[in-house]
């Protein structure tokens, strides 16, 4: 656990609480008489706690961005994919208590059960050396500039996603159209759909074209993987 700290950048006070962070419920559940419990309750804090420190930062270094811009850019600094990744450069893989099935089907490598201890570990950090320790985590580990760009490489990525999708089958056809747009020209919304010839398959709104095409392109990914 020393290294795993020395990686967080942070000592506990109370080691018990980074344990229980990285116990997952299959182990639990095979140890019910010994009481033990699991991370989920620690994954459930956890989650507030990164949602309200990544709202403060994304509050106050985009001072002029809109409500809706703000909670999009928050969706994608703190989605399953990016705790997934953190979890990956901190190894927490290696120190997850699992129960021998859930070790025997590759959780240790499953993105959903290191996304889960991520947001567990924050909650631990938090409830160990409160809000400033865990925000400087969450600073450390997730919220830098490089970051959020790659958040929002990811983002606009969507519309080539899908025309290689599409491609996997001969004659297709994807095409985008505006289907309305609503406020003032300072602050205009759009709405675009995707057509698969000639068929509606996702639609998506942004505060430009661009965006609303990609946000197009993100649904009928979500809807055509469902």
């Amino acid at each position: 656990m020393k290294t795993l700290e020395k990686s967080l950048g942070y000592q506990f006070h109370n080691p018990a609480l980074l344990e229980e962070a990285l116990r997952h419920s299959s182990y639990a559940n095979e140890h019910r008489g010994d009481n033990v419990f699991s991370n989920e309750r620690l994954e459930f804090l956890g989650d507030s706690v990164l949602g309200f420190v990544t709202a403060e930062y994304l509050f106050a270094k985009h001072p002029t961005a809109p409500e809706g811009e703000l909670t999009r850019i928050r969706a994608l600094l703190v989605c399953e994919d990016s705790l997934h990744e953190v979890a990956q450069r901190l190894k927490l893989g290696e120190y997850l208590k699992l129960g021998h099935g859930e070790e025997s089907c590759g959780g240790r490598t499953r993105p959903s059960i290191l996304a889960d201890a991520t947001e567990a570990v924050f909650a631990a950090v938090y409830l160990d050396g409160g809000i400033r320790a865990a925000s400087e985590l969450i600073h450390r580990v997730l919220l830098d500039k490089e970051r959020e760009e790659t958040a929002e490489a990811k983002r606009r990525d969507y519309k080539t996603k899908l025309q290689e999708l599409v491609q996997r089958t001969p004659n297709q056809v994807l095409t985008y159209r505006l289907i309305g747009e609503q406020g003032p020209d300072h602050d205009k919304v759009f709405s675009f759909a995707v057509l698969l010839n000639d068929t509606v398959v996702g639609t998506g709104e942004g505060r430009s074209k661009k965006e609303a095409e990609q946000m197009a392109a993100k649904d009928a990914l979500e809807s055509m993987n469902r």
